[in-house]
């Protein structure tokens, strides 16, 4: 059964373990991307799945006539878990000046940093460049899936009528919109101009950050780095070329549709000051990855650029 990283912070705390309690929850503060995501446990290191590729035939017949055999299509899938994490070092003068609880400090940005890592990658991920990591979003929207907004070089102001149409291509009950914090920002700012419109409304998550949605849906940023840096900024190649584009994400969480993978929770071992340096460690380590586990469990609307929204 899959579960949330918020779930996984009360079974660490259940058990007594408050400093990973405190790093995962550090991992869904962090990210917005990770704290909607729910991740299936598995065991081994790789993930066998069965992913629905076209539907069986269905017609009518006249009396006395057959009906013309058909079968649907199911593509076999297999998806590998990476291995994630670093180690958390502090120094043991700052422990004796400042007292314990500056350790837990440190280790609260180090884990930000961790996040922000893994976050990318849930968008840019790409295996063929790096072996050692998943694939992304980026690289698994192709065909039908991935739509783009204009032809221009550089992108084009995001089409209202484009971003509905990319949440009709996506099946399933739980679709967000995962996207940049900018282009958020441009949907707010789309809702206070009577020429464009666009239904925005606003709520507070567990951790009391407010979550705008899109007639219903929720828009999800990952959040910025600690140096600013957006894992969905207006850095990509538009469809016209150009380099100033950026790309917006509908995904349907859950099982069956796109969900994490993990082999367990993330692990936190304090292996306390080490002999090669005076430092306390913790090694943060997670063996995680992803699935979309249905054809239209994501889709992609390249070639937005930084602009006004039109209608």
């Amino acid at each position: 059964m899959a579960s949330s990283l918020i779930e996984a912070v009360k079974i660490a705390l259940d058990n007594g373990e408050t400093k990973r309690a405190s790093i995962i929850a550090q991992f869904a503060q962090s990210s917005g991307f990770l704290n909607a995501l729910t991740f299936k446990n598995i065991p081994g290191g790789a993930y066998r799945y069965n992913k629905e590729g076209a539907l069986p035939g269905v017609a009518f017949r006249g009396i006395n006539e057959s009906y013309t055999e058909s079968t649907g299509v199911i593509n076999p899938e297999v998806e590998a878990l990476t291995v994630v994490g670093g180690e958390l070092d502090v120094d043991v003068a700052l422990v004796r000046m400042y007292g314990a609880g500056t350790r837990a400090t440190q280790e609260s940005i180090k884990s930000k940093s961790l996040a922000a890592t893994i976050t990318a990658k849930l968008i840019k991920g790409d295996s063929t460049t790096n072996g050692r990591e998943f694939d992304g979003l980026q690289v698994r929207c192709t065909g039908a899936q991935l739509q783009d907004n204009g032809a221009s070089s550089g992108g084009d102001p995001l089409s209202l009528f484009k971003l509905d149409t990319l949440i009709a291509s996506v099946a399933g009950p739980n679709r967000q919109l995962w996207l940049s914090r900018t282009m958020k920002l441009r949907l707010t700012q789309a809702a206070r101009t009577s020429a464009v419109g666009g239904f925005i409304n606003f709520q507070k998550n567990e951790f009391g950050q407010q979550i705008t949605t899109y007639n219903g849906i929720p828009l999800i940023e990952a959040y910025p780095d600690n140096d600013g840096t957006d894992p969905i900024a207006f850095d990509e190649v538009a469809a016209g070329g150009g380099t100033t584009a950026t790309s917006i994400y509908c995904v349907s969480v859950g099982d069956g549709y796109l969900q994490g993978l993990q082999n367990g929770m993330i692990e936190v071992r304090d292996l306390g000051e080490i002999d090669a340096k005076p430092v306390f460690r913790t090694r943060v380590e997670w063996l995680c990855g992803m699935a979309v586990e249905n054809g239209r469990g994501i889709a992609r609307l390249r070639s937005i650029s930084n602009a006004a929204v039109a209608a």
